[in-house]
């Protein structure tokens, strides 16, 4: 049995469908015509824009695909901007760098 989502994964779901039904009604496209565009079901795309969290994500990138949005997916955890594990890695650096006996230390 899963687990509950936890209630911000619910809202981000639930906003992100939204969002969706949102881009595809501004382009004019039916949920049976974007379904069409995804290579998905019209049940797929009812479910998406519901914020069903058991679609599978290669759905969702495909509708962001079909809106020209697909770079979002892209950078949601980009690890270069990734502020909290950078302080982490930058935490555990060493306060000095020391050669080993016998090397030059020099590049």
């Amino acid at each position: 049995m899963d687990a509950p989502l936890p209630l911000p994964v619910q809202r981000a779901m639930h906003k992100l469908g939204a969002d969706i039904s949102l881009a595809r009604r501004r382009r004019h496209f039916t949920q049976a015509s974007l379904a069409e565009r995804m290579g998905a079901s019209l049940s797929t795309v009812r479910r998406i824009e519901k914020g069903d969290a058991r679609v599978p994500i290669h759905f969702i990138a495909r509708a962001l695909h079909v809106f020209g949005e697909i770079q979002a997916l892209e950078n949601l955890l980009d690890s270069a901007h990734d502020d909290i594990g950078l302080t982490l890695m930058d935490a555990r650096l060493p306060k000095r760098v020391r050669t080993k006996p016998g090397t030059s230390g020099a590049l």
